[in-house]
Order: structure tokens, then sequence, then C-alpha cells
């Protein structure tokens, strides 16, 4: 026989063992992409069944499990083979990455609704808001209307004009203390027209 022959009667070689999930791990935390690339591959499919699982949305599921996955990249030195299997850890950071995203998503539903129902309920407060106001102002023109001349003068510009009592006296030319009697008495037959208690 020839040479070919003489290689063929050789035990065929060994395959190379396939590193477990925990070297690799370790081969990642050390900055091993090629490693990085075997794990992904190892626990890609359990990710994702996992994140589907919470989820039920395969899109949601896929973007889930890439953070997941980055994520592990990033934090791989963090593992620590005493506290159980590489699996078991990258699965428990899918399972609380899952979770979160339910409850983002459940917080966004529940502030859509609480926008929604404010949005039901302030037409209907604006339209009696603006009504009772304007209800009230035609009350106060009315009682205004009851006061004497002096009284409803002094009140109008202190109170709507801003004025102070000296200035309020200069404007109708008489004494701050006929202005102040004037207001005082203006005020109690107003609170007293409106019906406000003391």
């Amino acid at each position: 026989m020839g040479e070919r022959g003489r290689l063929r009667l050789q035990p065929d070689e060994a395959p190379a063992p396939v590193p477990s999930a925990e070297e690799l791990l370790g081969r990642v935390a050390a900055g091993d992409e090629t490693a990085f690339a075997s794990l992904y591959d190892l626990v890609a499919g359990p990710v994702l069944g996992l994140a589907t699982r919470v989820l039920r949305s395969h899109a949601q599921a896929e973007e889930v499990a890439q953070e997941v996955l980055v994520e592990v990249w990033r934090k791989a030195t963090r593992y620590e083979p005493g506290r159980g299997s590489a699996l078991s850890w990258v699965l428990t950071i899918a399972h609380r990455r899952a979770v979160d995203r339910v409850r983002s998503h459940q917080a966004g539903v529940d502030r859509e609704e609480r926008a929604g129902l404010m949005d039901v309920r302030r037409p209907f407060d604006e339209v009696t808001e603006s009504t009772l106001a304007g209800l009230e102002q035609q009350r106060v023109r009315q009682c205004l209307a009851a006061l004497t001349d002096l009284q409803r003068e002094s009140i109008v510009l202190a109170y709507y004009n801003g004025y102070t009592y000296p200035e309020v006296a200069e404007v109708l030319k008489v004494a701050p203390g006929t202005v102040k009697t004037r207001i005082r008495d203006g005020l109690i037959r107003l609170r007293d027209c409106l019906g406000v208690d003391r």
C-alpha cells in the first residue's frame, strides 16, 4: 500500500472539546471576542426563549435578548462561578431585563390612561370654571352697582386698578380717612350682597 493507505490506518484525531459556558465566560471577561461569539451561540436560544415567555412578543423578546447579550459582554467580570452556573447567571440577567421591560411598558400604558382620563375631564372642568367665573363676575358687577358712587369708585380704584389709599384719596380729591371709610363700608355691603360669611 502506498502513502494513502498508511494515512487511512492512522487513528483519527479526537475533535477538540467544546468549552463550557463557564470557561467561555471567563475568556469573555478577559476580552476574548471569539469566546463571546461561541458563548452567544450557546446562550442566545435560551435567552430568547425566556424573554419570549415573559414578554409574549417575539419582537420585544429579540430586543431584550440583544440587550442581555451586550450586558453579558460588558459585565462578564462580575460572574462568580461559586454562585451558580454561567447559564443561570445569563438567564437571571435576561429575566430581570424582561421583567423591567414589562414594568416599563405597563407604566407607559398607565400614564397614557391617566392622561386620557385627564383629557376627558378637562373640557368639562374648563367649561364649568369659565361659566362659574362668568356668573361670579356678573354678581360682583350687580353688587358693585348697588353701592353709592363714592363707595364704588373707591373700591374700583383700590382693588381693580391697584391704587393705594393715598392715591385713591388724591384721585378723588378727598381725605385718606374718608377713602378708608368708603372702602370699608362698600366692602361690608359687597360682602352682604354676595352672601359671603364674615
